[in-house]
């Protein structure tokens, strides 16, 4: 029998909505996952082993649609292609707004599953540089928990979700629980001695990856089929589809509503709890609303935190459980932009296996011994080794046997490494309603004022300037590098906005992700983060959703929720 209460609500199912739906569940709630958009069946929106020539475009998809339906999602033009836009929003039913002079790149994904779907599976644990770093710095305020808090619920989803990678004894880069590491390719490997020849503070590593290297919990190994954006239809990478979605339904607990648009929270200002969420049903538009005792806010940075200000209370006008003024504050993404690449002589005996999924991985070096002058925080590089195919001579003029057999050789290997740099928590980096721009569904949108700092332009300029001088130093050829940062957004890491920390004062969440103001209220998605490192931020989404759960319920057999 239908019915519109339940233990827990969630909003969202992507990777935090996901591990929120397996753990409460698990744990006993009776829970609704509401999600904006339609189902996904893999077997028909899975594509990735389609061939380019059945595609009605060719690969090349109907330009000028999309770019009228999706001129920012295409911004991600190695993902948003004609096999993989279905998993992108339609821009014109999901407008926004950027503020006069500055540009923000708001990428999302609206389907069961979001966009772990097509995320880019790096999997990195922070650690005490990251959490301490606001307060050794005197920026921002200081995190609520550090790494010792977390640690044990790091090793909890990565022994779920299964993460491939190589221990490396880093410091500032915590080992976890890992699946056997993919190889690297000859060239990745040469660049690894040179620079454990010629640098003392750096090193290169196989990138930690949500992609199984063996078979894991009833998932299959990866096949290097190399095109994880288009979906997987063997399971292999960690989504919230294939692995906690599944979790959650074995337990009998869970319930999944598609093209749910959630408008708001409904506020109980004398038990100062939420007790219900407003929703717009996607196709009909009509409104619903649904009843819990706990609710989880999962819908991504943005989104969840347009729901709260979107959910104004006379109490609360600036947004719900906003007290301290800080709610669509600090926003943050990781800038990138950068870095460099190079002909790498040597091993024309020797080809690629497959397309692995996955690169390689410098760790930060900057700021961790020592402290570096013109800039706070640091960068990692992501990147790898390939060698050319016959594409490479494509645009050869030539004819004969002669030319035709010069373009079945291989050319040359090549590396290129390019950096992820961290953006420092900036109050003026901020996001607002825009009452007066709509969605398809009636709902306010948002204006977002967003621009890097100084101290981002300054990072940018030193991982150009190293990725060549690591380059050289492994005795690559014809080196190019670039430096020109990426719009905020591009990162598809946006984080902050409603951040965890100490006083209620100065934060929204506590160190459970609990609102301050509303205590039946969490929010584990990236508006929690305090800062924003330089790693990838998925694997600490996943431990702190975990994390909060499990206090979740606890509080509520307490009766304190």
């Amino acid at each position: 029998m239908a019915t519109n209460t339940y233990d827990a609500i969630i909003v969202g199912s992507g990777i935090t909505g996901g591990w929120a739906a397996k753990e409460l569940t698990e744990k006993g709630l009776n829970t609704l996952v509401l999600e904006a958009g339609r189902s996904i069946v893999p077997e028909k929106d899975y594509v990735e082993h389609v061939p380019i020539y059945d595609l009605k475009y060719r690969g090349w998809d109907n330009r000028a649609e999309r770019q009228r339906t999706q001129p920012i999602q295409r911004e991600v033009y190695y993902a948003c292609d004609e096999y993989s836009n279905k998993f992108f929003v339609n821009d014109l039913e999901n407008p926004y707004t950027s503020a006069p002079g500055k540009h923000f790149s708001w990428i999302r994904g609206r389907q069961v599953g979001g966009k772990s779907i097509t995320w880019g599976r790096q999997s990195y644990r922070w650690s005490d540089l990251d959490f301490e770093a606001n307060l050794k710095d005197g920026v921002a305020v200081d995190w609520p928990i550090r790494y010792g808090d977390i640690a044990p619920w790091y090793d909890y989803v990565e022994e779920f979700a299964g993460i491939s990678g190589q221990p490396e004894g880093l410091p500032q880069l915590p080992d976890g629980k890992f699946l056997p590491p993919m190889e690297m390719t000859c060239v990745e490997q040469d660049f690894r001695d040179a620079l454990a020849r010629h640098f003392d503070d750096r090193i290169m590593t196989i990138g930690r990856s949500a992609v199984l290297t063996r078979v894991h919990k009833g998932r299959a190994a990866c096949h290097y089929c190399g095109v994880c954006h288009r979906g997987c239809i063997t399971s292999s990478y960690f989504s919230s589809l294939n692995s906690t979605l599944p979790a959650a339904q074995k337990t009998g607990r869970f319930t999944i509503r598609p093209y749910s648009v959630v408008h708001s929270l409904i506020f109980d200002p004398q038990t100062r709890r939420v007790t219900g969420v407003r929703v717009i049903d996607a196709q009909s538009k009509n409104a619903l609303e649904f009843k819990a005792r706990v609710f989880f806010v999962c819908a991504s940075t943005l989104e969840s935190t347009r729901i709260l200000l979107n959910s104004a209370t006379p109490e609360f006008p600036n947004g719900l459980a906003n007290s301290s003024g800080e709610l669509g504050h600090n926003l943050m993404d990781h800038h990138m932009g950068a870095g460099a690449g190079g002909e790498m002589p040597g091993h024309e005996d020797k080809m690629p296996f497959g397309n692995r999924p996955n690169g390689i991985y410098i760790p930060r070096f900057r700021n961790v011994k020592t402290k570096q002058k013109e800039f706070l925080r640091g960068y990692g590089y992501q990147g790898g080794g390939s060698r050319d195919g016959w594409s490479a001579n494509a645009a050869k003029a030539g004819i004969g046997v002669e030319f035709k057999n010069s373009i079945k050789m291989p050319g040359p290997w090549r590396m290129g490494i390019g950096g992820f740099g961290e953006c420092l928590p900036y109050h003026s980096n901020y996001v607002e309603v825009d009452k007066e721009k709509l969605d398809a569904w009636g709902i306010p949108t948002l204006k977002i004022n967003c621009a890097w700092g100084d101290n981002e332009h300054t990072m940018s300029r030193d991982i150009a300037v190293q990725a060549a001088e690591m380059l050289a130093a492994a005795g690559a050829r014809d080196i190019y590098v670039y430096q020109d940062i990426s719009s905020p957004g591009l990162g598809i890491h946006e984080m902050g906005t409603a951040r965890m920390g100490r006083d209620p004062k100065t934060s929204v969440l506590n160190e459970h992700n609990q609102a301050h103001d509303a205590k039946n209220l969490f929010m584990t998605d990236g508006a929690c983060m305090t800062s924003a490192a330089c790693v990838n931020p998925s694997l600490t989404y996943m431990a702190l959703t975990a994390r909060a759960c499990d206090f979740a319920v606890s509080e509520l057999k307490k009766n304190n929720l």
